[in-house]
């Protein structure tokens, strides 16, 4: 081709750029790196475009983000924040059944409304007790027992109102709670309790057994939850939604059972290499035994992986093997895929069977995430860029005056030692465990409740760039050929980043 012209399909079509199909058909696998997206026309503002997506079959999220089920990533706290906000946690196993239940009752607990292990204090407690649960935890109405236990006598509540004005902190809660209680029978429903907050006006609703016993709390602020997070992921029954991991391994069958009578909404098998006989079977069993909870299988970067998980019965698939930022499966197992190209190639196939793909791994910015909805995926499932936040399990510490928190594979020494991981890469019977990740440190994030709006308007203007106004236009215009890419040179990714500049800050992490 003379050097200046254009191929005929160009330009008959004055289109720019390449399809998909043409870009990932190249001899080598691509990265989201490796490639940039072609703007579209705008006719619409970034308020106007809509991230809800469908994360399984079933499963519907306002926001297309997954926290990843690992033990430095998600538990309960971290599950109920995305849930809030519109996206949803994955609680991880490297827990014991009984825990990792618990973490989700936990959240399907919350949005209930009703607390059942309220902060409580005794009469002979003082005002100062109060004033230390207020700093510490950020709310000052506590409950008072007889012996200052749970499911003791209540005898009183102490809100701000009560303290504000008493210039003598040592002075005992006897002296200053309220007795003129007003509260809910053990068993009422969450409607039952909301009116009772409404038409008493109180801050706090306690609710007692038959004895009298404190056995939980209400607190008006739940009510506003609806005004306040009017994106978040709930089910049928306006309960917070929330997943967990488990194994193909036998025993965690008694997992699974639990599980599901907790309430949980979306099981994942985690496995790092999920084409496999016991995955398969269990697969199967699972969708046999409990067909109404929804099932993400994976990890999977091929097609023919992939279509025998979803003839399997799988709801979703998860996609990666290698890709996230601690781990060493590709260079030491000598398998896996890029991602860009295992999203693509293996969103293609599952889109015949309506089937969503998540693109797991290799996520660590918003143009990121804005590529793996654009080359297939319904939904990101993320690690490193929630860890370090706020929400994250885990203490914060100090390294050369920056404030970090531990992130670790799960595929680590450290993790398997615990169990999860040795579980999820099939070694947990080996006396020699070959690492395929490591463990590291991440930087302070702040809370979530910052950072992930931030996120996703980035996504929202990324898609308003592409021309598309919600993640169902972009997988038609990706499919049709409308929506053009173009492969990057080293040069090219590096005049698109920040250089030339002695120094600069950026204006939050997660942002470049």
């Amino acid at each position: 081709m003379a050097r200046g012209s254009t191929s005929k399909t160009s330009k008959s079509n004055n289109l720019d750029g390449f399809s998909a199909a043409t870009v990932f058909e190249k001899e080598q696998g691509i990265t989201y790196k490796d490639f940039l997206i072609l703007p579209g026309y705008i006719d619409f503002a970034p308020q106007d475009v809509s991230l809800e997506t469908q994360v399984t079959r079933n499963v519907r999220t306002k926001l297309p983000l997954i926290s990843s089920p690992m033990d430095t990533v998600t538990e309960s706290q971290m599950a109920i924040t995305l849930a809030l906000m519109g996206g949803i946690g994955i609680i991880h196993n490297n827990l014991s059944i009984e825990d990792q239940a618990a973490q989700v009752e936990r959240v399907k607990r919350y949005e209930n409304g009703f607390i059942t292990d309220p902060i409580v204090l005794s009469p002979k407690n003082t005002i100062a007790d109060i004033d230390n649960i207020s700093v510490r935890y950020g709310f000052s109405g506590v409950p008072i027992t007889e012996d200052g236990t749970l499911r003791s006598k209540l005898v009183g509540i102490v809100a701000n109102r009560d303290v504000d004005f008493e210039r003598d902190r040592t002075i005992p809660l006897a002296k200053v709670m309220t007795t003129e209680l007003v509260t809910a029978p053990k068993g009422i429903s969450l409607i039952q309790a909301n009116e009772i907050l409404r038409k008493s006006k109180k801050g706090k609703l306690p609710i007692v057994d038959k004895e009298g016993r404190l056995v939980a709390l209400m607190s008006r602020t739940d009510l506003l939850k609806n005004r306040e997070f009017p994106a978040a992921t709930k089910d049928s029954q306006k309960r917070l939604r929330v997943g967990a991991a488990t194994s193909t391994h036998p025993h965690d069958r008694e997992r699974i059972e639990m599980l599901i009578a907790r309430g949980v909404d979306l099981l994942v098998i985690d496995s790092a290499q999920g084409y496999s006989k016991f995955q398969i079977d269990m697969l199967k069993e699972m969708k046999k035994k409990y067909p109404e909870v929804d099932v993400m299988a994976g990890n999977v970067v091929t097609r023919e992986q992939g279509e025998a998980l979803i003839k399997a019965g799988a709801d979703a698939l998860r996609i990666g093997m290698g890709p996230g930022s601690i781990c060493i499966t590709q260079d030491t197992m000598a398998c896996g895929r890029s991602q860009a190209t295992a999203v693509y190639y293996t969103s293609l196939m599952a889109a015949k069977y309506k089937i969503p793909v998540i693109a797991d791994g290799g996520i660590s910015n918003i143009g990121d995430i804005a590529k793996a909805l654009a080359v297939g995926g319904s939904a990101v499932m993320v690690g490193s860029l929630l860890a370090g936040s706020k929400e994250a399990p885990g203490e914060y510490y100090y390294e050369n005056g920056v404030r970090l928190k531990k992130f670790r594979g799960m595929a680590s020494i450290e993790a398997m030692e615990g169990g999860g991981g040795a579980k999820r890469y099939n070694v947990e019977d080996q006396k020699i465990k070959v690492a395929q990740g490591v463990s590291g440190a991440v930087v302070d994030k702040g809370s979530l409740f910052e950072f992930v709006p931030y996120l996703m308007q980035g996504v929202r203007h990324a898609l308003q760039d592409m021309g598309c106004r919600d993640i169902p236009s972009l997988h038609k215009a990706l499919y049709s050929q409308k929506l053009r890419f173009e492969p990057r040179s080293l040069a090219a990714q590096a005049q698109g980043g920040v250089h030339g500049l002695y120094s600069y800050k950026k204006p939050i992490i997660g942002a470049d």
